[in-house]
């Protein structure tokens, strides 16, 4: 049997409901060689499917499985246990919030000090329950909900394709691409919307959603600076600005020619909101002019190049996390590696000998 997605009255529910059914999934299908008492399998398998009312009842029921002998079950709870309260403390209204940026974020913070075996574990599990969630939920319309959760390029582990850093673009790079900006072609409705889109997530370091979530009156002009009243994940709020002088003109310009009925400050021609796809497809044509390839071309490489230049400049790790949004201050220390002169200094090390 399929579900929704929000199949409970809270986030914390929902994520429950789904963890006791992926939970039940791993004991069912993890090797049961080892196991010492059938009947108590059984019995915790029929206490999953009436449900767990906590995090904690469903952990200790993963502890009652490991005691029977399916020890296996340790490489899902105990990530899945952490994700669970990291999520939670969002207050998201829906799990379909969820993202793999996110995600990223989670393992970042969680496993920095963990060996690189416990975090596989970690996205082995993540990758693992978001994959049972895609392949077991429906709505009424018999439409389901894909994350497509995958965390290829997850910078956490030293060995293997994950070890890749951020796709940020280099100073030279920028300078073309800010060019590029101005000259790639774009049909006249949509110039100075397309420009000012990209222009306000590289000057800022928003998320694209974020970007795209941005309505007319979030935007004020003060003391020659636009602050940006943004919704960020779980609704929580924080500002950015961005210096007039940078999008003036393009923003002056799109209010003249946008849907005035329409609250999103970026819309379609039929005054519809944009998506991602469509922001992708602008980041590609401008990237073409500008001679710009990197591994990952997408849109989010505007906030990695924005927060290595943040730091570069300041050396802030807590001005990047507060300017990006990140709930935890591991997830922006991945910026500490683009520092050179950081670098230098331990290259340096030995000059006294």
């Amino acid at each position: 049997m399929r579900y929704p997605i929000d199949n409970k009255s809270t986030i914390d529910q929902s994520l429950l409901f789904w963890l006791d059914r992926f939970v039940k999934s791993k004991l069912t299908s993890l090797s049961n060689r080892q196991v010492t008492d059938n009947k108590k399998l059984s019995e915790l398998i029929g206490k999953l499917n009436a449900g767990s009312s906590s995090m904690n009842e469903l952990k200790n029921l993963c502890k009652e499985a490991r005691k029977i002998g399916l020890i296996g079950i340790n490489t899902y709870i105990n990530p899945l246990e952490k994700f669970y309260y990291h999520i939670i403390s969002f207050q998201f209204s829906s799990l379909k919030e969820i993202d793999e940026e996110m995600l990223s974020e989670f393992l970042a913070s969680q496993t920095g000090s963990l060996s690189d075996a416990t975090k596989k574990n970690y996205r082995m599990a993540i990758v693992g329950f978001f994959g049972f969630i895609d392949k077991q939920n429906e709505n009424k319309e018999g439409n389901s909900h894909q994350f497509r959760i995958e965390l290829k390029n997850w910078g956490g582990l030293r060995n293997g394709s994950a070890t890749k850093l951020p796709s940020h673009m280099q100073d030279k790079e920028l300078t073309r691409f800010l060019e590029a900006i101005e000259t790639t072609e774009f049909k006249e409705y949509a110039r100075a919307k397309n420009r000012l889109l990209i222009k306000t997530i590289l000057f800022s370091g928003m998320r694209v959603s974020e970007a795209l979530g941005l309505h007319v009156k979030d935007v004020v002009l003060e003391d020659g600076f636009y602050t940006f009243y943004i919704k960020g994940k779980g609704n929580k709020p924080r500002i950015a600005m961005i210096k007039e002088d940078y999008i003036k003109k393009d923003l002056k310009e799109w209010l003249l020619i946008r849907d005035e009925n329409v609250p999103f400050l970026f819309q379609s021609r039929t005054s519809k909101p944009l998506t991602q796809p469509y922001v992708s497809y602008i980041m590609d044509k401008i990237l073409m002019v500008a001679g710009v390839r990197k591994e990952k071309n997408g849109a989010h490489m505007l906030r990695h190049s924005f927060a290595t230049k943040l730091y570069q400049k300041n050396k802030d790790l807590i001005l990047v996390q507060e300017a990006l949004g990140h709930a935890d201050l591991n997830t922006s220390r991945i910026y500490t590696h683009f520092d050179k002169d950081r670098l230098k200094a331990a290259a340096s090390a030995m000059d006294d000998l």
